[in-house]
């Protein structure tokens, strides 16, 4: 009896389940039903923070509350208020930007874009660190609070290295790798850089502090030189920002319309989650023949994927998607976005023999973010054309695999392992022992042979030679601007370059209009219902401590949480650079 009550309150819970699922996409259709009025003379206030995802989140609960910005968005909403002759200028804020520096080149692009409106864009900083004063640095004047600081102050990345925490605990991690500079076991395996990973790391940092410095000497009008020395006798007073010239003015918020003028009466303004309402459509944007986006975000496995806060992209959803793709012939062309890492160098492989099966359909074009690393590299090459961030992390042709022998940590706690097998290489993956010689060398035959499978489709795909492909791979890290130097892409510039070329190859006005049709394609409302929260127990636990930036603990985490025992994987080292 007891029983039979427990399965009635289990259906009687799922019941509600769905039911709230069910009244919250009620809600959210009536809440955003219809567009806001926007009236003449508006003003667009747009906040850029936070990450910057590539996609919003999904599940019922990312479809009600107000989705944070994301690059999409940013990018639309200036487009949009480039049109709108209803809206006479924009004030930007960018406050506490966690995203890498490729998205915050996308966002910069887009508003030097918006200045050939003629229409005025200025910023606002009420605290300014490198990536929000670059991003400022682009607009017609710069205002900073009264008393803000600049905190310019330079370029550092940091890699963390758990080494000796695995030591203490008696465990021991065994890593392969193809490629001098392929360190994404080091984390595991090292107290500190080796020397080819502190000269790639160096290599990167330089790369992308001289793109910084490039951006704020043409956006403040002064010379690299110039602005080299102003860095390195950074943090600014607010005071001190305007003597050097860095920033116009101070100012507080309410005083802006006062210091500027953003309309030719009194502006109206309106705010940057109610302007994303507004349809691109009504505005003439986002209609015509048809291109695909097709978003490639998060760790690269095996299966379905998942748009919960730890992203993984799955080769079945991609597989599935592309498919779909070639056999929609209004679908002129498609670009590939893709954030990733890299993951599973068996799921990349499936995903790139797909997109080559793609190209030889319709255009097929690689649009890359803030990272498209080793695996996310992978699925680049069949491209017909690449185009990266001169900030994106790219390249990392190379594989590893990682296995974790606890026997020693076990023994600490009392605990002992032992095992019964049935053939020679049955006990390869035990987790109580490292790889013995004799497995060692098989695994790194098995690695090797992926990894020259890797150079030969990159050769293939950027129409060089296996030998030159090798030479600058071994598993290196790049930026975009290292990578197109190298050959490794054909052009910088983001995903509206990406579409621009996606027209061209498909014999499209270069200056129409197209669709945007956005792959994966929304969940359904069962698929909703299922998963209402659309955000891993991972995730969740993330917000409850309060965690601002899982990017760290994520890319640490994955080798045990999202592959399979003993799989080779295509994945870009932790490189965090801020």
């Amino acid at each position: 009896m007891a029983v039979r009550r427990g399965v009635w309150l289990v259906l009687a819970l799922i019941g509600v389940a769905v039911m709230v699922s069910a009244a919250g996409l009620v809600f959210m259709a009536l809440l955003i039903g219809g567009q806001p009025t926007v009236a003449g003379n508006s003003v667009v206030l747009m906040k850029v923070s936070g990450d910057l995802q590539e996609t919003e989140p999904g599940g019922v609960i990312g479809q009600i509350f107000e989705p944070p910005p994301t690059v999409r968005s940013v990018v639309d909403a200036l487009r949009k208020a480039k049109v709108d002759t209803r809206v006479t200028g924009i004030i930007i804020r960018p406050a506490g930007t966690a995203a890498l520096w490729g998205k915050v080149q996308e966002v910069r692009d887009a508003i030097i874009d918006f200045r050939t409106s003629g229409k005025p864009i200025i910023a606002y900083l009420e605290q300014g660190a490198e990536q929000e004063f670059y991003l400022a640095s682009a607009c017609d004047k710069v205002f900073l609070m009264p008393h803000a600081s600049l905190d310019l102050t330079g370029m550092a990345s940091y890699e963390l290295f758990l080494r000796g925490t695995l030591d203490k605990i008696g465990a021991y991690p065994d890593v392969l790798h193809v490629g001098d500079f392929k360190t994404a076991g080091n984390t595991f395996t090292e107290k500190g850089f080796t020397p080819s990973h502190r000269e790639m790391a160096e290599s990167l940092n330089r790369s992308l502090y001289d793109q910084m410095v490039q951006g704020l000497a043409q956006g403040r009008h002064k010379t690299d030189a110039e602005i080299r020395t102003l860095i390195d006798h950074g943090p600014f007073l607010p005071e001190d920002a305007v003597r050097a010239g860095l920033v116009d003015d101070l100012a507080y918020e309410d005083e802006l319309d006062d210091k500027v003028s953003l309309a030719k009466g009194t502006p109206r303004f309106t705010a940057d989650h109610d302007y994303r309402r507004i349809s691109p459509q009504s505005l003439g944007l986002n209609k015509g023949q048809r291109i695909a986006v097709l978003y490639a975000v998060g760790m690269i496995s095996t299966g379905q994927s998942s748009d919960g806060g730890s992203q993984v992209v799955g080769s079945e959803t991609m597989v599935e998607a592309l498919r779909k793709i070639r056999a929609d012939n209004s679908i002129k062309a498609v670009v590939i976005r893709i954030d990733s890492p890299g993951g599973s160098a068996i799921a990349s492989d499936v995903i790139w023999r797909e997109v080559m099966l793609t190209r030889a359909v319709k255009p097929v074009i690689a649009s890359m973010s803030d990272v498209a690393a080793s695996g996310g590299y992978y699925i680049a090459m069949p491209a017909h054309q690449i185009v990266a961030q001169p900030a994106t992390l790219t390249g990392s042709i190379g594989v590893v695999m990682i296995k974790f022998a606890i026997g020693g940590t076990l023994q600490k706690l009392g605990m002992n392992m032992e095992s019964v097998t049935a053939g020679r290489y049955a006990d390869l993956y035990s987790p109580a022992r490292p790889f013995s010689p004799e497995e060692r060398a098989k695994v790194q035959e098995q690695m090797q042979a992926t990894y020259d499978a890797f150079v030969e489709k990159a050769a293939a795909g950027r129409q060089i030679t296996p030998e030159r492909i090798d030479a600058i791979a071994q598993g290196r890290v790049w930026t975009g601007q290292q990578a197109k130097d190298l050959g490794l892409v054909d052009e910088l510039g983001g995903l509206q370059r990406a579409l621009s070329i996606a027209k061209t190859r498909a014999q499209i006005d270069p200056d129409a209009e197209v669709e945007i049709v956005t792959y994966p394609q929304p969940k359904s409302f069962y698929e909703l219902v299922q998963a209402p929260f659309g955000v891993e127990g991972s995730s969740l636990l993330r917000m409850v401590l309060g965690v601002r930036d899982g990017k760290a603990v994520e890319a640490l985490t994955a080798p045990l949480r999202v592959f399979r025992r003993g799989e080779p994987l295509a994945i870009m080292p932790n490189v965090f650079v801020r």
